[in-house]
């Protein structure tokens, strides 16, 4: 049985979410954008007290907010993360983001990454298969990962409830997000539920229906 957790955190109350297989034990960690000891300690408890053996550490989309907490998982369970080879700009970029928006070097804390995911990357937790889906705008490697199992997509930032994701930064493009938006995600079962990077879940088909930026 596939189950879920999400836990919001740092300053930008970005969602990060554990999945895991809850008879294999096998879990990934997508979006770890922790920026506290508490945060990380939060996350590492609840790791240890479902019993989940960490397999993966994926991540949707390199922006700081969401790969904050990167240098932890690397160094508490010598894990990897992974993510699109698009987004690799994305990610070296985050150490001036950070002291741009805080005035705190993290340049020391950030690890190396796995950059090989693409729409053909075959990834399982037990018997729980995850699908990926390159959905470029937001950032150029913008992914989601679509759980066909327990239809749920977790979006990052590509699609929120009744929102979408910003596109004024570097390597944003937003025809490119409504094009993956309508072509990736708008073909998926409505009864699909959504967990995106920020905010509150909502469903494909509301999405569909009542997405102000979607509507023709």
């Amino acid at each position: 049985m596939f189950r879920y957790k999400r836990f919001v955190v740092n300053p930008i109350e970005e969602n990060c979410y554990i999945i895991w297989d809850d008879i294999s034990r096998e879990g990934a960690i997508i979006d770890c954008g922790t920026w506290s000891k508490g945060e990380n300690n939060s996350i590492a408890t609840f790791i240890r007290d479902n019993n989940i053996s960490l397999k993966y550490a994926l991540q949707t989309h390199m922006h700081f907010d969401h790969c904050l907490g990167l240098g932890f998982l690397s160094q508490e369970y010598d894990i990897t993360p992974m993510c699109h080879k698009d987004d690799l700009s994305v990610y070296n970029s985050a150490p001036e983001m950070v002291m741009k928006w805080f005035r705190i070097d993290i340049s020391d804390s950030l690890p190396e990454v796995n950059a090989t995911l693409t729409e053909t990357t075959m990834l399982k937790l037990g018997e729980v298969a995850i699908q990926i889906l390159h959905t470029p705008g937001h950032t150029p490697g913008g992914l989601c990962y679509y759980i066909p199992q327990a239809r749920i997509v977790l979006t990052g930032d590509t699609l929120f409830n009744m929102s979408i994701g910003r596109t004024d930064l570097p390597g944003g493009n937003y025809e490119q997000e409504l094009s993956s938006i309508r072509e990736k995600l708008f073909t998926l079962s409505p009864d699909t539920k959504i967990l995106p990077g920020h905010g509150p879940e909502s469903f494909i088909g509301q999405e569909v229906d009542s997405n102000p930026y979607l509507q023709q």
